[in-house]
C-alpha cells in the first residue's frame, strides 16, 4: 500500500510493526481511496499477520495443554473439542447450523462456534489462503463495526456463512480493541450474558474499568498471541500469561503495613481484591425449558455480577481433571500454591453407562423440541461412536463440579480487610485449607489485626 499520509516510510514501518497508531490509523487515506478488501488490505501494511493469526487460540479454539491431568500431551484441547458441563457441546458436535423447526414452525441458526472470527466456511482451525481471507479483522479492530451484519445465513450453495462488516466505514475506524470488541463474545459465552464469566467490565464493577482501562491494557497481545491468566476451567492458551504482578510488582501495597506485602507470598491478589463474583452456579442439560420464543434452553440458575461469594482453595496452577470434577490442585505444603478465590459451578449432563465418561450434546434437537437425549445421539453420531441411539437411550444423568477462577470484578475500595478473613466468622475456612485447630485459634485471634484496624478506623472517622 502506498500511503498518501505525510509520514516517513521508516516511521511507518515502526508503527505497523508495533501496532501503535496515533489519533488516526496511518492507512486511512488509502482505505478511503480504494475501499476495504478484507485481510488483503491489512496485509499490505502488516504482511504475514494472517498466517500468524490462524495459529492463535482465537482461530484454532484449541492448544496443547500442559497443566491439566488426564489429557493427551500430543493433542490440542479447547472450545473446539472439550466435553464439560458448562457448555456440554463444542465446535465439533454443536457446529453452527440451522436447527430443525420447532412446534411453531420456526427455526434459527445456533452453534458453539458462532463467536469464531471467520466466515464459518473456513471454520475453526482451518488453514491456507481461503482461511486467511476469511478472517474478520474488523470485528476486533474497528470501533464502528456494525454487529447487525455479523449473523449467519445460507449462501447459494446451501452453506452456512457467518456475515461480516467489511464496509469502508468500519475499516476507517480501525483502532485499539475496545471493551465492546472483546465482550461481544466473551461476556455472552456459555449461553448468554452473565452465564459463564459472571462479570461485566464497567466502571461500576471493576477498578480497572473505572480508570478507563480496556481489556487489552492487561491482555497485551503480541502477534495475536493473547496472554491469559490461570484458571482451572480455561485450558486453551497461546503460551503467554498475564498476572497482577506484571503491573503492580511483587510488593504492591506501597505505604501500608509490611503485613500486606507479606501476605502475597501465600495469598493471590484476587483473593482480597475480588470478594464477589456472579454468573451461572448450576445448569441442567438433561432438562430443557421452553422460552417465550418457542425454543428451548437448558435449565439454568445464575446470579448477577457481585452476587456470589467465592470459595477459597490452594492452587498451584495445575488442574485436577476428572469426569465429575474439574478444579485446582494445590496444598499449603507444596511450596508452590497460593490461596485463590473460585466460583463453584455444578452442571448436570449425561454420562455413558458403559464407560462412565461424560457425553457431549448437539444443541439443535433439544433447542427445537426439548429432547435432550436426541442431542446426545446426534453428538455421538458426529463423533463416530458405535450405536449412538443405544448410547443416548442408556445414558445416565450425573453432576460435574467445576471451579471457575475469579479474575475480574477487581475492587480496591471494597477489598477484604483483616477481620473479613481473620474474624471468627470470616470468609476463609482455615480448616478446609489444612490448618490445625491450634493454628486456627491463633489466626482468628483479634491480636493479629486489632491495633491495625483501630488506627484505620481513626483515619476513616
Amino acid at each position: 500500500m502506498k500511503l498518501t499520509v505525510t509520514i516517513s516510510s521508516a516511521l511507518l514501518a515502526v508503527l505497523c510493526a508495533a501496532g501503535v497508531w496515533g489519533a488516526e490509523h496511518p492507512g486511512k487515506s488509502e482505505i478511503e481511496k480504494n475501499g476495504y478488501k478484507g485481510p488483503a488490505t491489512c496485509e499490505e501494511c502488516h504482511p504475514g499477520t494472517t498466517k500468524g493469526f490462524i495459529d492463535s487460540v482465537h482461530w484454532k479454539h484449541a492448544s496443547k495443554v500442559d497443566n491439566v491431568s488426564n489429557l493427551d500431551p500430543k493433542k490440542e484441547y479447547g472450545m473446539k473439542n472439550r466435553i464439560y458441563t458448562m457448555c456440554n457441546g463444542n465446535d465439533i458436535v454443536n457446529n453452527l447450523k440451522e436447527i430443525p423447526k420447532n412446534a411453531e414452525g420456526k427455526s434459527k441458526f445456533t452453534g458453539c462456534n458462532t463467536c469464531h472470527p471467520g466466515n464459518h466456511v473456513s471454520d475453526v482451525g482451518s488453514t491456507g489462503p481461503e482461511a486467511e481471507n476469511a478472517i474478520d479483522c474488523l470485528v476486533c479492530h474497528s470501533t464502528d463495526y456494525d454487529f447487525r451484519q455479523r449473523k449467519p445465513f445460507k449462501n447459494e450453495k446451501g452453506q452456512v456463512v457467518m456475515g461480516q462488516d467489511r464496509s469502508t466505514k468500519a475499516a476507517l475506524a480501525i483502532a485499539k480493541p475496545t471493551v465492546k470488541n472483546c465482550m461481544v463474545c466473551h461476556e455472552a459465552a456459555g449461553g448468554g450474558v452473565l452465564v459463564k464469566r459472571g462479570f461485566s467490565f464497567t466502571k461500576e464493577t471493576d477498578a480497572h474499568a473505572a480508570k478507563g482501562m480496556v481489556c487489552v491494557d492487561c491482555h497485551k497481545a503480541k502477534n495475536h498471541k493473547i496472554p491469559t491468566g490461570f484458571d482451572p476451567n480455561n485450558w486453551a492458551n497461546d503460551g503467554v500469561r498475564v498476572a497482577c504482578t506484571d503491573c503492580h510488582g511483587e510488593k504492591p501495597h506501597k505505604g501500608l503495613s509490611a503485613a500486606y506485602n507479606n501476605h502475597t507470598s501465600k495469598i493471590a491478589c484476587q483473593t482480597c481484591h475480588i470478594p464477589r463474583t456472579g454468573g451461572a452456579v448450576a445448569k441442567d442439560f438433561t432438562v430443557w425449558e421452553k422460552g417465550g420464543d418457542g425454543f428451548y434452553e437448558p435449565t439454568t440458575l445464575k446470579q448477577e455480577a457481585n452476587a456470589t461469594a467465592p470459595v477459597y482453595a490452594w492452587y498451584n496452577k495445575t488442574v485436577r481433571n476428572e469426569q465429575h470434577f474439574i478444579g485446582p490442585n494445590g496444598s499449603r505444603k507444596d511450596g508452590k500454591s497460593k490461596i485463590y478465590p473460585f466460583k463453584i459451578y455444578m452442571g448436570k449432563a449425561f454420562y455413558d453407562k458403559k464407560t462412565g465418561n461424560l457425553l457431549s450434546m448437539d444443541f439443535a434437537p433439544p433447542m427445537s423440541n426439548g429432547n435432550a437425549r436426541a442431542g446426545v445421539e446426534s453428538a455421538a453420531r458426529t463423533l463416530g461412536m458405535k450405536n449412538p441411539a443405544d448410547i443416548a437411550k442408556n445414558a445416565v444423568p450425573g453432576w460435574q463440579t467445576i471451579y471457575f477462577g475469579s479474575n475480574h470484578l477487581v475492587t480496591k475500595s471494597k477489598a477484604l480487610n483483616c477481620i473479613n478473613c481473620h474474624g471468627v466468622n470470616g470468609v476463609i475456612n482455615f480448616k478446609d485449607l489444612g490448618y490445625s485447630d491450634k493454628e486456627i485459634k491463633k489466626l482468628t485471634n483479634p491480636e493479629i489485626y486489632f491495633n491495625q484496624l483501630i488506627e484505620k478506623q481513626k483515619e476513616d472517622w
